[in-house]
């Protein structure tokens, strides 16, 4: 994702995503932003999906080697519209989906609740696979922030 300034951001607002925050913590590069409730979840696709819009108390970490910011600064996150789709169907959809197709094909030749246990087990592989590529998804979902103006 190119990196965007505020001026920037207004023209090409309908193309991303912006939730005002604080930053709360920053270590060697990365900032950890303290989300607070933000309008712009009542409009989007995936809220219900989401998460972020249920709590005002959410916490990211953005990586960032700019150290022009501050603990306690207002900033601005900003993340392309289709990335979020896209985190929402690794996360929700594709799970659901391998799920139900392997209780489909268990149940051919298996017991239903014997079905059933396989299906929900194989959840736990396809996780576990989620966390050892972080590193792959961390480079894919770029969020960026903005110093807070008003």
């Amino acid at each position: 994702m190119k990196r965007l300034d505020q001026n920037n951001f207004n023209v090409v607002n309908k193309y991303f995503v912006k939730h005002t925050g604080v930053i709360s913590k920053i270590t060697d590069g990365i900032i950890t932003v303290s989300l607070e409730g933000n309008l712009n979840c009542e409009s989007c696709n995936a809220k219900a999906a989401c998460g972020v819009s249920e709590s005002n108390s959410k916490e990211i970490e953005v990586v960032n080697a700019d150290h022009s910011f501050q603990i306690n600064e207002g900033v601005d996150v900003i993340m392309q519209k289709d990335l979020g789709l896209k985190a929402v169907f690794w996360a929700y959809i594709f799970p659901f989906i391998l799920m139900f197709t392997v209780l489909i094909i268990a149940s051919i030749f298996l017991k239903e609740w014997i079905a059933g246990l396989v299906s929900l087990f194989v959840l736990i592989p396809y996780y576990l696979m989620l966390h050892f590529y972080n590193n792959s998804f961390e480079r894919v979902f770029k969020i960026s922030i903005v110093k807070y103006k008003e």
